[in-house]
């Protein structure tokens, strides 16, 4: 057994475009839902949601975990290996599973969700509408398939699943 970290063979080189486009739509929307849920309660919360949500997932993950990663330059199941080298210079693959971005990707993820939610239930226990129902039931659904359903599928075919601590599927890792 090797010490240090040991990419899954298995995994895939590249993803195909089709699982890009639908991932990057998916956040898309869930970014979307969430400054709608946040707009029925405070409109400015929606105006603050919107850039935050924006910059801490296309920029600041970007930088934090991506850099790092074996699929820096390349197509990973959301083509943000290619907009990290776009925006930053290559880290070490070696620094990916302690790197800050790790603990603050679960952090920013469950915020992008439970902070929308608690408002649009606030919003729609003030004032029930259907408009907001729809908002937190898409909200809902979207969160759950983005942290179960989304998350197994790609790190089943991810060469970074033996390495990753937020990998969705499990596997023996390397230890020494």
């Amino acid at each position: 057994m090797k010490c240090g970290p040991e990419i899954y063979e298995q995994g895939l080189e590249e993803y195909p475009k089709s699982w890009i486009m639908l991932g990057n739509l998916g956040m898309l929307l869930w970014i979307a839902l969430g400054t709608a849920a946040c707009w029925f309660l405070y409109p400015l919360a929606a105006w603050i949601y919107l850039p935050v949500a924006l910059f801490m997932v296309f920029v600041i993950l970007r930088w934090l975990v991506c850099t790092n990663c074996y699929y820096y330059g390349k197509w990973c199941p959301t083509g943000w290996g290619k907009l990290t080298a776009l925006l930053f210079k290559q880290g070490s693959i070696e620094k990916f599973s302690k790197s800050a971005g790790i603990k603050l990707a679960p952090l920013t993820y469950g915020l992008l969700s439970l902070i929308p939610l608690i408002l649009v239930i606030i919003a729609l226990v003030r004032d029930f509408t259907v408009p907001k129902l729809v908002v937190l039931i898409l909200l809902l659904l979207i969160s759950g398939y983005s942290a179960v359903g989304n998350r197994k599928k790609s790190c089943a075919k991810c060469k970074m699943r033996t390495i990753c601590p937020g990998s969705g599927v499990r596997n023996e890792r390397a230890t020494c």
